[in-house]
């Protein structure tokens, strides 16, 4: 598994790699194999101390068994029992060469675990150190990334010129439409301005133009009635000149009447 990993730290650095592979993916394969294997090696040592476990629960019990056993021999011979004490020593006897093997396989039991525990120690040592490694080739290689990204901007300002002359010639297309809307503006403005010029000659023309029709019909001159107007009170004051004009003409034929 550490040679997996060194060959991935190899291959970062030049030696042949699929251009496909990205170191940073390697990297986390390596990490994530890594500690797989160590939590089976913690599993496998955890089995190992269970057995240890076991084998000193088993001597225990045997030597007490034996203790035991030579503690009522010890009573049968005080009690003149020489029978009984004879077949507790057989039994006893028995019992110590079960307990010497299990003695041996505890103490092979003992060395294996402390060996695993030193093993597991030094391997999760191992996997802090490969994991640091591993977080500082990663920003490596994310620096580089950034760093070759940076690069390929920089070779891409010569382009803004382009985009300047796009500005100009937008700006001046702007220019030119807000000159061509000022001049339509100022001509309907134009337009407007004389409109109102002839409004307002129109509308002295028909003061005038009845100021002229009652004077004639005053003094007898016409008797034609006042001009249409095209306004409401031009219309009225010119109806209303219109009736004193025939009113004055009935008042001085009926005096020139009268004198005749």
């Amino acid at each position: 598994m550490l040679k997996r990993f060194f060959n991935y730290i190899k291959s970062l650095f030049g030696v042949a790699l699929d251009k496909v592979e990205d170191p940073e993916l390697l990297l986390s394969q390596a990490q994530r194999e890594m500690h797989e294997m160590h939590a089976k090696n913690r599993e496998r040592a955890v089995q190992a101390i269970t057995q240890k476990n076991n084998l000193q629960q088993m001597v225990d019990d045997l030597q007490k068994r034996t203790d035991n056993l030579q503690a009522k021999a010890e009573l049968a011979l005080k009690r003149g029992d020489r029978d009984l004490a004879l077949q507790l020593l057989k039994e006893k006897q028995s019992y110590e060469v079960s307990l010497s093997t299990t003695k041996e396989h505890l103490a092979q039991a003992i060395e294996t675990s402390e060996a695993v525990k030193t093993h597991i120690k030094r391997e999760e040592e191992r996997i802090r150190q490969k994991t640091a490694e591993a977080l500082a080739m990663k920003a490596q290689w994310k620096s580089n990334q950034i760093q070759i990204a940076i690069n390929k901007q920089l070779d891409s300002i010569g382009n803004i010129e382009d985009s300047t002359q796009a500005f100009g010639r937008a700006q001046e297309k702007i220019r030119n439409a807000t000159s061509e809307a000022q001049a339509r503006s100022e001509l309907a403005k134009g337009k407007v301005s004389e409109k109102l010029a002839q409004l307002d000659a129109a509308e002295h023309d028909v003061h005038a133009e009845s100021e002229l029709a009652a004077l004639e019909a005053k003094l007898g001159m016409s008797s034609a009635p006042a001009p249409q107007v095209t306004t409401t009170r031009a219309t009225a004051d010119s109806d209303i000149e219109r009736q004193l004009a025939e009113l004055e003409a009935r008042v001085g034929g009926g005096a020139g009447g009268s004198s005749s």
